[in-house]
């Protein structure tokens, strides 16, 4: 669980500052949204990656994590801003397995 809250906060600093020096948009609250989810997708995907978890379950807790991003962004600022954190989680969370993939284990926890 600490791993996967440093990988959360790793996450969310580093896409942060990315966004925040490289593209600087008007609302820092936003960027810190998106920061939020990039991370997020991060520290759950790296949190789900056990034998644990059966793939039905995996799904599940990702598609309920996504659900709990959209219902927060929308009461935030609304449902057309809080979509982009669908596909900033959903495009990490599956890069996350796609380069696990390529490890003889098929995880990144080693």
């Amino acid at each position: 669980m600490k791993k996967a809250l440093l990988y959360f906060l790793l996450g969310t600093v580093l896409s942060f500052l990315i966004n925040y020096f490289f593209y600087s948009s008007e609302n820092i609250g936003l960027d810190l949204y998106y920061a939020i989810a990039f991370g997020f997708a991060w520290g759950i995907a790296y949190f789900l990656d056990t034998p644990n978890f059966s793939l039905p379950k995996k799904l599940g807790l990702s598609f309920l994590a996504m659900a709990v991003l959209v219902a927060v962004g929308t009461l935030l600022f609304n449902l057309e801003l809080a979509i982009p954190s669908i596909l900033k989680f959903s495009t990490v969370f599956v890069a996350y397995y796609l380069i696990a993939s390529f490890r003889a284990s098929k995880t990144l926890r080693d």
